[in-house]
């Protein structure tokens, strides 16, 4: 018999027959339990009886057995050795053969001794009390058996599998109203807690709404009959015998609930694999999307490009200031319009590829290739040809409307001088036509000849006039002036006037001559003044035309050209002022010479109609206009001086949001990238760890561990949790710390998945096969994400595959290579 040191006939109470295969703790009630376990409740051994009975039949029915009568049927130990095979997938000794009682001691012995190597303490339960048939120790080996196969998988001390199963239960129930699972006894006695469970994991199979708190017999026989019909678990229990007892047993109530608990694990494992595929395939078709997306907004991008080269890129010029005014509004409306949507775009397609990219690399998926010619640096590249040719269209229209503006103001001058030489010329056909020197005297004739001279004089005078004129015509026409054809007609009317007043004046001319020598007498001193009076009005009248003509300049240069050009006109001035002083000082002689010989002075100059007033009088507007001009001149130096300025604050302005852009992109790009747990999640595990942090000191023990992870619903093996505990415990401290348990669960629920881990889901999914069946995949699988393997899997080259059989393990590993996604 294998014993520990425990009371003298200590029976099956509640929980004395194992302890903590790896912690050495033993699971203990309060201390009254432990004198009601010595006499086992009637109450409690039927129950006992017929769930341990039901549990192991659900188990040696894969052998092809069954047990009648649990203390007759384990009494030779060949049941109890089948049993244990099958519960555990591994070969015991071979069974003696006789019939014999020593022959019988030593099959139990073999049993025990195997329930032993697992880590089980056996308490007071030897062979001889099986061989002989002995029902209260029978049942306390039963309940070993499934403490260490059913609920704890391994070796657990039974108060961490016990809170660790009561936790699952609790949590998968605690939204279901009148349900308040509190122990496993009373808190499933009206039969709602086991439907709740059913509820939770298979709507279909109850409709919980009509269930009611007051039909314990109809909510019990529910369940059972459900969960034997649709679950494949036995009927273990009666509905009336956990009614009518005060405290239904504990352990045939954690039996029943645990095939529950394994029954649903399963489910929740595949359940499981098809989130964790569910998501990859969301991963690949929201990547999948992105990309379309990048290419159909690059694509357009370009389009738009292309579209707009074209435009700027033409170089017609209109003929007149209005349609290259309508040009110029065009454009500003393409820069103010039509382009910051497209900079928009640009900007956004770099933040999408960028983010992309991050999403492909933190999910372990290739870099993302755009199509051929759509890459960002081709992009860029467009884009850098279109602000170059946008360059270039701005400069030609700036320089375009510059012309024009030039045009225009060359032919407002011509227009002007062309007027005031028709002014000039208006009458003179007439006057040069005139016979008026026939019938006057010697002084008149050569008052007239003189008359005539001086107006030689000015017709010379005005010969640069003329060809000014004709200069700014042909000016205009090299320019191509749209206007050209009636500059041209002016100007040519202009030229054959005075081709025709040349011819009348030389005509005149003669005929003067010839009376002058008829004449004798002529006032040299009128004449003089005549002769020198005429020019110098001539050169006011170029100086007043200069000081009020208009300029059109762009820059601080043009406008210091201007004020040079002026400021040697004024160094001309104190010269013209002597010239005036020496053209009065003639009229002056005159008045002297007459009041001498007391002549009657001529109200009027024979040989001139300008008054030594009007001289003074357009000297004193030349005067007036010097400091008027510059004035203006100054103020729009000023001014270009102000447009300098504003010029270069806006190029440094510009230079600067370069960079401030790129950093906000990056930003944004490292915003998107930032992952972690959500607090709820956080929260979650907390709450958790301090539940099995039974030592307070921040640690879990090995067997709190694992009883948190089959609280939160992990379905463990002994090979699975060793793995596991090298993950959190890797130098063996024999402690799982809240930051190791933090990382795993981090890497359990993290949303970076790995192909071998997608693999291993699929394998689920396909029932542990090396490859799934379409059928497979609709029914696992949201209809949408099922068409998609399907479509995208290859056929399963492997034998003893069925037709249509896909390779899922193709498929998950290009998933993470080289692919077209």
């Amino acid at each position: 018999m294998m014993m520990v040191m425990q009371p003298e006939g200590l029976g099956v109470g509640e929980g004395h027959f194992v302890g903590g295969g790896g912690g050495g703790g033993e699971y203990m009630e309060q201390e009254e339990d432990w004198d009601r376990d010595l006499l086992l409740d009637p109450a409690w051994e039927k129950q006992q009886r017929k769930t341990f009975t039901a549990w192991c039949n659900s188990h040696l029915r894969k052998a092809g057995t069954q047990i009648e009568n649990i203390e007759e049927d384990f009494r030779n130990g060949l049941k109890l050795m089948l049993l244990l095979e099958v519960i555990s997938g591994e070969r015991l000794p071979r069974p003696d053969k006789g019939k014999m009682r020593f022959h019988k001691i030593a099959n139990v012995n073999k049993a025990l001794d195997f329930i032993a190597s697992k880590g089980v303490k056996l308490v007071s339960i030897g062979a001889e009390e099986i061989v002989d048939g002995n029902l209260k120790m029978t049942l306390g080996m039963i309940w070993t058996i499934i403490l260490r196969f059913a609920i704890q998988d391994i070796s657990v001390e039974e108060t961490s599998a016990k809170e660790g199963l009561l936790l699952w239960c609790q949590r998968k129930t605690a939204p279901y109203r009148n349900v308040n699972v509190q122990n496993f006894h009373t808190s499933w006695k009206d039969g709602l807690a086991l439907c709740a469970l059913i509820h939770r994991h298979r709507p279909d199979l109850i409709d919980y709404a009509k269930l009611r708190k007051d039909d314990p017999i109809g909510n019990l026989n529910t369940a059972f009959e459900v969960a034997e019909k649709y679950l494949d678990i036995p009927k273990m229990l009666d509905a009336e015998d956990i009614v009518n007892t005060p405290k239904p047993d504990e352990k045939a109530i954690m039996t029943y609930v645990s095939c529950f608990y394994h029954a649903f694990a399963g489910a929740e494992q595949a359940e499981t694999a098809a989130n964790r595929i569910c998501k990859v395939l969301a991963v690949n078709q929201e990547n999948e999307k992105l990309m379309e997306e990048y290419e159909k907004l690059a694509s357009e991008l370009l389009e738009w490009i292309r579209r707009t080269i074209p435009w700027l890129e033409n170089r017609v010029g209109e003929p007149s200031m209005s349609a290259m005014q309508r040009k110029l509004e065009d454009f500003r409306d393409y820069r103010r319009l039509h382009k910051p949507p497209r900079v928009q775009e640009k900007c956004q397609l770099e933040i999408n590829f960028n983010t992309l990219q991050t999403k492909l690399r933190l999910s372990h998926r290739p870099a993302f290739m755009p199509s051929e010619g759509k890459l960002v640096s081709d992009i860029a590249n467009a884009w850098r040809g279109l602000e170059q040719v946008e360059k270039g269209y701005e400069d030609w229209l700036l320089s375009e409307i510059r012309r024009l503006q030039r045009l225009q103001h060359l032919a407002e001058k011509f227009q002007q001088k062309a007027s005031l030489h028709e002014a000039w010329t208006r009458g003179k056909e007439e006057m040069l036509s005139q016979r008026d020197y026939e019938s006057a005297s010697l002084q008149e004739v050569r008052a007239l000849l003189r008359r005539h001279e001086a107006f030689e004089s000015d017709l010379a005078a005005h010969q640069d006039r003329v060809e000014h004129i004709a200069a700014l015509a042909q000016e205009l026409n090299e320019l191509d002036y749209h206007e050209a054809a009636s500059v041209n007609s002016r100007c040519q009317a202009i030229c054959d006037q005075w081709d025709n007043l040349g011819t009348l004046t030389q005509k005149r001319r003669d005929a003067l001559e010839r009376m002058e020598k008829l004449l004798e007498t002529i006032d040299q001193l009128q004449l003089e003044f005549a002769r020198r009076a005429a020019p110098f009005n001539n050169w006011l009248d170029g100086a007043v035309e200069d000081l009020q003509d208009v300029w059109l300049v762009h820059s601080v240069e043009e406008t210091q050209s201007l004020l040079t050009a002026h400021e040697q006109f004024k160094a001309t001035l104190p010269e013209a002022d002597r010239e005036r002083g020496a053209i009065l000082g003639i009229q002056a002689e005159i008045q002297k010479i007459c009041q001498t010989y007391g002549l009657r002075p001529s109200t009027t100059n024979p040989y001139i109609n300008l008054s030594p007033q009007d001289i003074n009088t357009k000297w004193d507007t030349v005067r007036k206009l010097v400091p008027s001009r510059d004035q203006t001149l100054q103020e729009e130096l000023t001014r270009q001086q102000v447009n300098e300025r504003l010029r270069r604050q806006f190029a440094a302005q510009a230079n600067a949001v370069g960079p401030w852009i790129q950093g906000k992109v990056e930003n944004q790009v490292l915003t998107r990238d930032a992952k972690g747990l959500s607090q709820e999640q956080l929260n979650e595990f907390r709450a958790s760890f301090n539940h099995f942090d039974r030592k307070r000191n921040g640690m879990m023990e090995p067997d709190d561990f694992r009883a948190c992870l089959i609280s939160m619903g992990y379905d463990l093996g002994e090979v699975e949790f060793a793995r596991i505990m090298t993950m959190v415990d890797p130098n063996a401290a024999g402690v799982v710390t809240f930051q190791a348990f933090i990382d795993f669960m981090t890497r359990e629920t993290a949303e970076t998945d790995t192909a071998e881990q997608v693999v291993a889901s699929f394998k689920i999914l396909a029932g542990d096969k090396n490859y799934i069946t379409p059928e497979e995949l609709r029914r696992e699988l949201p209809a949408e994400q099922a068409e998609y393997c399907i479509r995208r899997m290859a056929p399963y080259k492997g034998p003893g595959a069925p037709a249509g059989a896909l390779d899922y393990v193709a498929f998950s590993s290009a998933l993470y290579g080289e692919s077209d996604l």
